[in-house]
């Protein structure tokens, strides 16, 4: 394959779920690390109600003091009118739409059934693409929901069915708390291709919960899926989702895939330092594996005349 596009989640994913609240400044810098270590689609903010998820208070302002830069593209997630109406007056490139696959957790989430929220997402999906933003749309608990358990195959069809309906121009199926394996997502990667056709390209978004994460990224690649979602430091969560942990750190896919021989677009040092200055200002040990171990062959040190 040509490589594999990692969409860059810390801001967003990576910090709703931290008890530390990052300054706007932070997240700017967090956004301008991520652009510099090569990233060029980042998910930046959740236009939410601050209420229920305080750590994406600032979005408005956040999106007002971001630089921009040619090919770099930031991502906002919406739930409702009111914010995909905040998201496209902050200038988003792209809208992100979340529909949980079972009833219960998508009440948690978004106080709806999925049902209601296939009928939301349709009206957001519309509303975006007409104003111009290029829209992904969710599946959030595709392997597994804390609630409900496990999530048969016949019932992600049903989802998937409905989601295609809506017409986005990408379709995501998130792995929201870490359970599943390769097996999995292959299985499950195959019946979205089945549903929605060879056209609408496939994104898979991982958490690491169970240390599975970077096998199903290989999984995903090996299913003919180049675009995975991935957060520095392994930093993230879901805050209606209990026991759901960091995202797949982006450190360690760029690892597994450059020394693969399949590009990722992204420089590893650079993704690393990024992981160890956001776990500085979170005050929390990151899970990533290359923050504590590095790259390999390691970087030369300085010689005995340095």
């Amino acid at each position: 394959m040509n490589g594999v596009e990692i969409v860059e989640m810390s801001p967003r994913d990576g910090l709703q779920n931290e008890k530390t609240v990052l300054s706007t400044q932070d997240k700017v810098e967090l956004v301008e690390r991520a652009v510099r270590a090569g990233a060029r689609r980042i998910e930046v903010t959740s236009f939410v109600n601050p209420r229920r998820v305080p750590q994406m208070a600032d979005a408005d302002e956040l999106m007002a003091a971001l630089p921009r830069h040619d090919g770099v593209r930031y991502a906002g997630l919406v739930m409702n009118a009111r914010g995909l109406e905040r998201a496209l007056a902050a200038g988003v490139d792209e809208i992100d739409v979340v529909v949980v696959a079972t009833d219960t957790f998508c009440g948690r989430n978004q106080g709806m059934t999925t049902a209601q929220a296939c009928e939301t997402a349709a009206g957001l999906v519309g509303a975006a693409r007409a104003a111009g933003a290029f829209t992904t749309v969710t599946i959030g608990a595709s392997f597994g929901c804390p609630f409900e358990g496990e999530v048969p195959v016949a019932r992600l069809r049903e989802v998937l069915g409905r989601v295609v309906d809506a017409g986005p121009d990408e379709l995501a199926l998130a792995d929201t708390i870490g359970v599943a394996v390769p097996a999995h997502v292959t299985e499950r990667l195959t019946l979205a291709r089945d549903v929605a056709g060879t056209e609408l390209p496939l994104r898979l978004h991982l958490h690491d919960t169970r240390h599975t994460g970077v096998a199903n990224a290989v999984a995903a690649v090996a299913a003919g899926v180049s675009t995975l979602d991935a957060s520095i430091g392994g930093a993230g969560g879901c805050p209606f989702a209990p026991a759901a942990t960091g995202n797949v750190a982006t450190e360690d896919l760029v690892y597994l895939f450059e020394r693969s021989g399949v590009p990722t677009g992204l420089d590893l040092a650079e993704t690393v330092a990024a992981a160890g200055w956001l776990e500085e200002r979170l005050a929390t040990r990151l899970p990533s594996a290359l923050l504590r171990a590095g790259g390999f062959p390691p970087e030369p040190g300085p010689g005995p005349d340095a």
